[in-house]
């Protein structure tokens, strides 16, 4: 019997860092052992709606998400099963027809705004991170970001954020700091905060290794 996969939610404001803390951590053991699941890939799926109504999507509050594909997703991998993880095309506000077959692995990182918000979500992890950055830090990078990678207009991001990323981070985001195992501040320039999440991972494979050779032995 293999061991449980370790699951790891790391949390925290858009342009918090998450990414970078989520790369760096990966970037300390081999592509076998860790999985990332994104939950900016678990958006709902809006076909029902005309592309002028998917423009209004807030994509910041919790409804935005489809967590109860993304908790099934977890429990087939937790059970080392394979998934088809969506994929979210951003330029037609909707889930694409693409999916990607992901296969479990020892470690599964949750990356996400929201992570930590649902309780099914939280119940699901062995260690929880928040990523905290000040807000103009956030705001700055969020605004490189959907400038560069999604062809967003300097003026419809910032309409974007005043009207939905603040207020929804303040209501939503924000308060889940109190589910943290660890806070991060500043993201991925947190060197030894990541080193110390690097060597906890590292403990807790070392531990179930040494369980799973213990109980063939027994056998």
């Amino acid at each position: 019997m293999q061991d449980k996969p370790v699951v790891i939610g790391v949390a925290g404001g858009s342009g918090s860092g998450k990414t970078s803390v989520t790369k760096s951590i990966c970037q300390r053991f081999s592509d076998k052992t860790i999985l990332v699941i994104e939950q900016d890939y678990y958006y709902k799926d809006q076909s029902d709606l005309p592309f002028e109504e998917r423009l209004k999507t807030n994509y910041d509050h919790p409804l935005a998400f489809d967590n109860d594909l993304l908790i099934q997703h977890i429990h087939d991998l937790l059970n080392h099963k394979s998934i088809d993880k969506p994929v979210y095309d951003y330029k037609v506000h909707n889930r694409s027809k693409e999916v990607i077959t992901v296969e479990p692995k020892d470690v599964i990182i949750l990356e996400g705004i929201l992570i930590l918000e649902d309780p099914r979500l939280v119940d699901l992890m062995d260690i929880k991170v928040f990523v905290d950055t000040d807000a103009d830090l956030r705001i700055i990078r969020r605004l490189l970001r959907d400038i560069k990678d999604r062809g967003r207009s300097l003026d419809s991001v910032i309409d974007q954020y005043l009207n939905s990323v603040r207020p929804m981070h303040l209501q939503f985001v924000e308060p889940t700091k109190r589910y943290a195992d660890i806070i991060i501040p500043e993201g991925g320039e947190n060197h030894v905060a990541i080193d110390i999440m690097a060597t906890k991972i590292a403990d807790i494979l070392s531990k179930n290794k040494e369980n799973s050779l213990n109980k063939s032995i027994e056998k």
